[in-house]
């Protein structure tokens, strides 16, 4: 019996290459859409996304055109995106967006910057995956967020990634201070959502903060532009966090051997979700990407193309194997995002004022 509050995984089996973080999680790419009314203009449909990092963006814009479906894709951190389209809402220059999670589909659901729309692949993806209250977006993909080592050089991991935020560990593992990225937020919210108390400081027990705060003083800031893997590789730092899609890239690239500290509680995970602008000018050409896109012929290319694991139940027999195994495997973190999509904005502001600075 594998020991679950120590388990590591050899992957170099899985055989693609993907995100991150945020991978799939954080933003890559140009940021070249204009203004305009009523979303993108002409036959050109602007698509917003934090995924497009790692030649994901080039590969969905050519198989669109070979759909006949012309695109720009506009790319941005997670939380940077939900904040633009929200602030454009009453004057819309995106037609879709794809790829971020739960929390911030809720904030772009509740501002009304998103509208319902029921894809034609709706009946093939578990109804509580999206949003089975409105249908106000659908999921596409979904990974896990794991803390990562190399197996090569560390055997004694900690059971539990909270043994790292100690003097013991001081400046041994990578923290990442962008609270305007997905991944970022998603692992605040990951620690946060532990030590819930509804009469503590902004719903947070006082050993919540204090976690949190020992996890940005002891830990090394990601150096901007430089990949973790790297970082590990010149022994800056011994452990990292990064999307679980993205790992077999990097150990074809960095010759590592990638152990994961899995605690007993489970590791977040984060479904991308996609869904209409609300106010889009191109209301039927975005209906048309969106069938198109989360149908299982493309995610099943998609998810053999980027290890990726899809969320449509029919693409799932396309996905690396390996990667099937390993996410049914993984524990799942319980978080309620719809309360973190509540709080977040405050956790946010309160981090960045007292612990980031």
């Amino acid at each position: 019996m594998v020991d679950m509050r120590k388990r590591r995984w050899s992957l170099i089996g899985i055989t693609a290459a993907a995100a991150i973080a945020l991978t799939g999680c954080t933003g890559g790419g140009e940021d070249t859409a204009g203004g305009g009314d009523g979303g993108g203009s002409g036959d050109t449909l602007i698509v917003y996304t934090n995924s497009n990092s790692d030649g994901r963006g080039e590969w969905i814009t050519e198989k669109a055109k070979e759909a006949g479906i012309d695109i720009e894709i506009v790319g941005l951190g997670g939380a940077d995106l939900t904040n633009r389209i929200i602030a454009e809402k009453n004057n819309p220059v995106g037609d879709v967006v794809f790829g971020l999670n739960n929390m911030f589909f809720e904030q772009l659901k509740s501002e009304e910057a998103i509208t319902a729309y029921e894809p034609e692949w709706a009946g093939e993806v578990p109804a509580d995956a999206g949003d089975p209250a409105d249908g106000a977006f659908w999921p596409l993909v979904e990974q896990a967020i794991v803390t990562v080592y190399d197996e090569n050089r560390i055997t004694d991991a900690p059971s539990d990634e909270e043994d790292l935020w100690t003097e013991e560990y001081a400046g041994r593992y990578e923290v990442n201070p962008a609270l305007g990225q997905a991944t970022p937020q998603l692992v605040l919210a990951s620690i946060l959502t532990r030590y819930l108390d509804e009469d503590g400081d902004l719903g947070v027990s006082d050993e919540g903060w204090e976690k949190v705060e020992a996890y940005y003083a002891n830990g090394s800031p990601a150096v901007e532009g430089t990949d973790l893997y790297a970082r590990i590789s010149r022994d800056e730092v011994d452990y990292g966090v990064i999307p679980s899609s993205g790992i077999e890239a990097r150990d074809a690239e960095y010759g590592t051997t990638t152990g994961m500290i899995v605690p007993e509680y489970g590791v977040p995970y984060v479904t991308e979700q996609i869904a209409q602008i609300n106010g889009t000018g191109n209301e039927e050409k975005a209906q048309e990407f969106i069938d198109w896109f989360g149908s299982a012929e493309v995610q099943g290319e998609f998810a053999a193309e980027f290890n990726a694991m899809p969320v449509n139940e029919n693409a799932v027999e396309k996905a690396n194997p390996e990667v099937v195994e390993l996410m049914e495997t993984l524990p799942r973190q319980d978080i309620d995002f719809g309360f973190v999509s509540e709080n977040l904005g405050s956790w946010v502001e309160k981090v960045t004022l007292e612990y980031i600075g």
